[in-house]
């Protein structure tokens, strides 16, 4: 019980601390890539101009991300919010409008940060330099999320442990079948 006091805590004081110190024009780019990341648009473009530019490559990253955020999302908004009913961070903690802007549905866990984690952890092993292009609106689409208020840093944190089991998942599976089915 203490455990979790402390982890209350923390996600207190870090949602405070970071929905207050963004300087305007990183809040204003953290808004815009997180907009676009509404839906999964960002990673449904990336994916589209991965399979266009890189070959066969391309098109092998582009399945194994868009398949890992439909795992993601499975997990993240069809299980975990559903098993996990917690409420978002207090408006008054959030020094900005843009809190009026989150949704209603549990905060735990994220799921803008399970897709994006899922997505650029399976383009990584094919395409590393896609991957590591990818990794950096990914971070932004997490932090923004606290900065928001939509989330506390810990619903981040399961957010991205979803996103990496899916990719582990959805890249280890094509491996997992062959093996048993010879």
């Amino acid at each position: 019980m203490e455990l979790l006091s402390e982890v209350y805590r923390a996600d207190r004081n870090m949602t405070k601390r970071i929905a207050a110190g963004a300087p305007p024009g990183l809040h204003q780019a953290l808004s815009i890539v997180e907009e676009m990341a509404q839906g999964s648009k960002l990673w449904c473009a990336a994916a589209a101009v991965m399979a266009c530019t890189g070959g066969r490559r391309g098109r092998t990253a582009a399945v194994a991300g868009l398949a890992s955020v439909a795992a993601a999302q499975l997990l993240s908004n069809g299980v975990g919010k559903q098993l996990v009913e917690r409420r978002r961070p207090p408006k008054e903690w959030i020094p900005h409008d843009e809190v009026e802007d989150r949704p209603d549905s549990s905060s735990f866990p994220s799921g803008h940060t399970a897709a994006a984690l899922a997505f650029t952890a399976a383009v990584v092993p094919t395409w590393p330099v896609a991957g590591a292009l990818c990794a950096v609106p990914a971070a932004m689409v997490a932090v923004e999320r606290v900065q928001s208020g939509a989330h506390y840093p810990s619903d981040v944190a399961a957010g991205a442990a979803i996103g990496l089991a899916s990719a582990w998942f959805v890249r280890r599976t094509p491996h997992l079948v062959v093996r048993h089915l010879l």
